[in-house]
């Protein structure tokens, strides 16, 4: 019986073990020495209309270097090459998936190209930010994290070749530097200060008019450029091979709006290697013209969306704006990982008296190695209201599945889902708005690994 005790608190505590690796913009990268050549043909329904597609997607990594390139063709029955693959400089960058070296939380960690759930510091205010929701608009990011030890920083910013997010997150371990380094708790404590600011252009519109003749929205009222700072101070209570417990509160504000502080616990655990995980309990005080993790998994989404048929419009920060008589939340993760067997991740946040302030993050895959069959789902969904209409898609939802069989170590046949968004754009070809778009893909891949 107390096996069994031992067994399930493991496994409570093992919840989402991906959230240093994978929800926080890594992946399952391949060992170095090692690599693949890996492509696909298929049938693309992309809302109901057919595309013949391709896919090339080989990896690579040699010592702590990797890079992994990504090129996909739609080809229309009439043997056109769909317009929206690649119609912008940033399409033919994204080929390049990512170029890194090292791996997050290493000491030195250098990544460019997409940005996948990216987190700064403990996520009060860039939570699971990814730069590319519509594969029609794919951006190349870049991160920098280095750890001297003592002290150290990590760094993002969100688009290269245009007005972006910039974030960096500095750090300091001040008993590091003083005879009382080895003392537990004191020894590690770490303090940290934060700094976001979104450049783009439609990051500051509060009110705009519609020009009908002219197909675009004037700004009216125009914040400019949105900023943020944060200051953090953390405890690690617990810090052994297998187990870290670690206590930590941060203080946000946004430069001309509202604050708001957060506490939390984070449980990390590593059970010989095999089974990794970590969980995350987080409070939230919110004060009026603050919205905790304003730059989430769907903010490229939500930044600017326009109604041109209504001459409407809402952004991000009109509803940063309009938050008064703000409500306090809670936020928490749970995930496991167990090595060659399968990860999975969730987490969930809520304003207890807010309607429609749910936000959903969801990933898993389920990929043993040697089993003859595959499943990859990632769900994405904001503005949540009643719990019953959580997996009901919609405009404020992103959904990823694949389903395969392979009847060969190198060979996959699987159906791929979709829903994910099109760029809806005004005269001058700027993004103004995103539509939600479905795609369904029967598909045949290739997988021959590599070694050298």
């Amino acid at each position: 019986m107390k096996r069994i005790i031992v067994f399930i608190a493991v496994l409570y505590f093992s919840f989402n073990a991906l959230a240093q690796f994978q929800g926080s913009d890594n992946r399952n990268y391949p060992l170095p020495g090692y690599g693949n050549l890996s492509g696909g043909l298929g049938m693309n329904w992309i809302d109901g209309k057919l595309f013949y597609s391709l896919h090339i997607n080989p990896e690579i990594s040699f010592n702590n270097f990797g890079v992994g390139l990504d090129l996909h063709f739609d080809i229309d029955q009439q043997g056109n090459l769909r317009k929206e693959n690649y119609n912008e400089f940033s399409d033919y960058l994204s080929i390049i998936r990512y170029l890194r070296y090292g791996l997050k939380n290493d000491p030195v960690y250098l990544k460019a190209g997409a940005l996948d759930y990216y987190t700064l510091g403990h996520g009060t205010i860039v939570e699971y930010y990814n730069n590319s929701p519509s594969y029609d608009s794919r951006k190349i990011g870049a991160v920098a994290d280095i750890d001297f030890g003592k002290f150290g920083f990590e760094s993002m910013y969100s688009n290269l070749f245009q007005k972006g997010i910039i974030g960096i997150r500095g750090y300091l371990r001040p008993f590091q530097f003083t005879p009382q380094a080895e003392i537990p708790i004191i020894g590690g404590m770490e303090v940290g200060a934060s700094y976001v600011n979104d450049f783009n252009d439609k990051a500051g519109i509060i009110n705009a008019t519609y020009s009908h003749p002219d197909k675009k929205y004037i700004p009216v009222v125009n914040n400019g450029s949105l900023s943020a700072f944060g200051v953090d101070i953390v405890f690690p209570l617990v810090n052994t091979q297998m187990l870290g417990v670690k206590l930590y509160a941060d203080y946000n504000k946004f430069i001309n709006f509202g604050s708001g502080i957060a506490t939390g616990l984070l449980f990390d655990i590593n059970a010989l290697g095999t089974v990794r995980g970590f969980t995350k309990l987080e409070r939230r005080f919110n004060n009026d013209h603050y919205i905790p993790s304003y730059f989430n998994n769907l903010y490229e989404i939500e930044r600017f969306r326009a109604d041109t048929a209504k001459g409407t419009f809402s952004s991000k920060i009109s509803l940063l704006e309009n938050a008064v008589n703000q409500s306090d939340g809670y936020f928490g993760q749970l995930g496991l990982s167990i090595v060659n067997i399968f990860y999975i991740i969730g987490s969930y946040e809520r304003l207890d008296t807010k309607p429609k302030s749910g936000v959903l993050h969801l990933q898993t895959e389920v990929n043993p190695e040697g089993a003859p069959f595959l499943l990859r789902a990632g769900f994405d969904k904001i503005n949540i209201g009643s719990e019953s209409a959580i997996f009901k898609l919609d405009d404020n939802s992103y959904l990823f599945t694949e389903i395969g069989y392979k009847p060969t170590s190198y060979l996959v046949i699987s159906i791929v889902y979709n829903w994910t968004f099109l760029p809806v754009r005004d005269a001058d070809e700027n993004i103004i708005d995103y539509s939600a778009q479905k795609r369904v893909e029967p598909r045949i891949s290739l997988i021959y690994p590599i070694q050298f």
